[in-house]
């Protein structure tokens, strides 16, 4: 699919709106009983960036990005300032033959949920093997590192990093009134998540 490495203005991401979300179907049974079934196993968040719009010249940098994208045509990179970073992440346990390890963002509340983190941002990742700061490249579509030297048996790899979120605009329109120039005569201007390559 067609993808920009661009990212918005930062002054706009700062200031949207996040909505982290999952999607699940809930059908109630008889008596009242209920059965989940889990339609998405990756979340994906949505964005409201018309908070992020001030004044005139903001609204005129997200038209102009918007133009460029062709609304929901092209994907492009958004900063989550709500969640943009990770330390000390597990990443896996060294073999003394594996180079490559998937960057991911571990979310622990009784049990964990992982992360697949495919647009760190560049300069931003510090890879460990048991706590040492180790030489590895970064892939920075896909996420992987990859040491120039497997990892030793029993070995812990983590890393720190900054990421990106890869999205595209919900929309094929842009909504403004045009008579009157406020952040407040702007609709929602939402953006997605895409969904995580595998």
């Amino acid at each position: 699919m067609a993808f920009d490495n661009v990212r918005l203005p930062e002054q706009i991401e700062r200031d949207s709106q996040s909505f982290p979300r999952f999607q699940t179907t809930v059908t109630t049974l008889g008596r009242g009983a209920e059965q989940r079934n889990v339609d998405w196993m990756q979340q994906r968040c949505r964005f409201d960036i018309s908070y992020g719009i001030q004044d005139e010249e903001d609204y005129h940098e997200v038209r102009d990005f918007f133009y460029a994208r062709m609304g929901k045509a092209r994907g492009f990179l958004f900063k989550d300032w709500s969640d943009y970073k990770a330390t000390g992440q597990l990443l896996g346990v060294g073999d003394g033959v594996k180079t490559k390890f998937q960057l991911v963002k571990r979310y622990t509340s009784a049990v964990t949920y992982i992360r697949k983190i495919i647009a760190p941002v560049g300069g931003t990742v510090k890879a460990y093997v048991n706590g040492v700061l180790t030489t590895a490249s970064v892939n920075a579509t896909t996420g992987e590192i990859t040491f120039l030297v497997a990892p030793a048996s029993s070995t812990t790899i983590t890393a720190d990093f900054e990421f990106d979120v890869p999205v595209r605009f919900d929309a094929d329109e842009l909504p403004i009134k045009i008579h009157i120039f406020s952040a407040a005569s702007i609709g929602g201007i939402e953006i997605v998540e895409l969904p995580t390559r595998t």
